[in-house]
């Protein structure tokens, strides 16, 4: 078993009733790369009990917190995949201040948004399964200025009923982006109002490529972070 400590960058819904747990290491105060920590099982799902600290409190985007692992367990374009020890609490240090989400932001990647495809209801949100291993990685944080929060209802795949979503829109390097946005506190928070567009403007994204289906994978916002977020859960 080994440890790592990491600033959790995303907190993401993942079927079928888990969470993608995502953030970059801390070493001596210093940040660096990507880990996933994942379970074993086929989906890798992290469970609701397996990030729940000892005092019963469960593992929330921002902390800091340190994970029990087994070993690395890259899969497919998710190279930073690490299995983690159930049998072990994973414990939390402190909250991310902006300051050090800000640090975390990734350079533009031009490997990682090559070969985008867009699916019916998003725009460059995809990327077909024989371009997969020419992209490197599966997770970046990005600073946008134009983000916008878009709401409304979307016709189901293979003639399933419509349900009402919750989207990411934005630009990046003059390229526009729309994916589903799969934060759950944001998620709630935006369902529970009138369908629309909602401009936010300044924002950190955490864009994970998620695993493949029917020949692609699939970009995701798998968590929104502003400085009023990060001030609320700094308790500011």
């Amino acid at each position: 078993m080994y440890s790592a400590t990491i600033i959790c960058l995303a907190n993401s819904r993942k079927p079928p009733s888990g969470r993608c747990i995502a953030g970059k290491e801390l070493k001596d105060n210093r940040v660096g790369g990507w880990l996933r920590p994942v379970s074993a099982r086929a989906g890798h799902e992290v469970s609701e009990e397996e990030r729940r600290y000892e005092n019963g409190i469960k593992a929330q985007l921002l902390d800091i917190l340190t994970v029990p692992l087994i070993r690395p367990a890259p899969f497919e374009h998710q190279v930073e995949n690490h299995i983690l020890d159930d049998k072990f609490y994973w414990t939390k240090s402190g909250s991310a201040n902006w300051n050090q989400v800000v640090s975390c932001v990734d350079e533009f990647d031009p490997a990682f948004w090559a070969y985008s495809q867009s699916t019916f209801h998003g725009q460059n949100d995809k990327v077909a399964e024989a371009n997969l291993d020419k992209m490197g990685s599966s997770l970046k944080l990005i600073s946008v200025s134009d983000l916008v929060v878009v709401v409304h209802v979307e016709d189901g795949f293979q003639g399933n009923p419509g349900r009402r979503r919750v989207r990411a829109r934005f630009s990046l390097h003059q390229t526009p982006y729309l994916m589903a946005l799969t934060d759950p506190e944001i998620e709630e928070s935006y369902l529970a109002r009138g369908d629309g567009n909602y401009p936010i403007g300044e924002a950190m994204l955490c864009v994970s490529m998620v695993e493949k289906w029917n020949g692609f994978a699939f970009r995701v916002v798998a968590s929104l972070i502003t400085p009023q977020r990060c001030a609320l859960i700094n308790g500011h």
